[in-house]
């Protein structure tokens, strides 16, 4: 998953008035964000569990799994990545995201 490189890591206060533009109701946009955070947390969570079972066998032993460096650097990458939601949030108030109102 690419992840734009312009998204704080930590939380911004936003207006509400900022999220109606798109929907015309607050609940709305975010429950569309909502949604598409857990599109992204998904993503994010299989695409390091197939980076890590590279580093898996099943003869691994606790001391072998502390000691592989690119496997801890992998983690750190996505442990350093902003969260979930404030990607969608992001995505939401650069109008990348396409969602369809229930009453189409």
């Amino acid at each position: 998953m690419e992840i734009k490189k312009n998204i704080p890591n930590n939380t911004v206060t936003r207006k509400l008035v900022d999220f109606d533009h798109e929907t015309g109701n607050v609940y709305k946009s975010i429950n569309v964000i909502a949604r598409r955070a857990n599109q992204i947390a998904s993503e994010l969570k299989s695409e390091l569990n197939r980076k890590l079972a590279d580093f898996s066998s099943p003869t691994d032993t606790m001391e072998e799994t502390f000691e592989n460096r690119e496997q801890i650097e992998i983690s750190r990458y996505y442990e350093r990545l902003p969260k979930p939601a404030i990607i969608a949030t992001e995505e939401f108030l650069d109008d990348e995201i396409y969602f369809r109102d229930g009453k189409e």
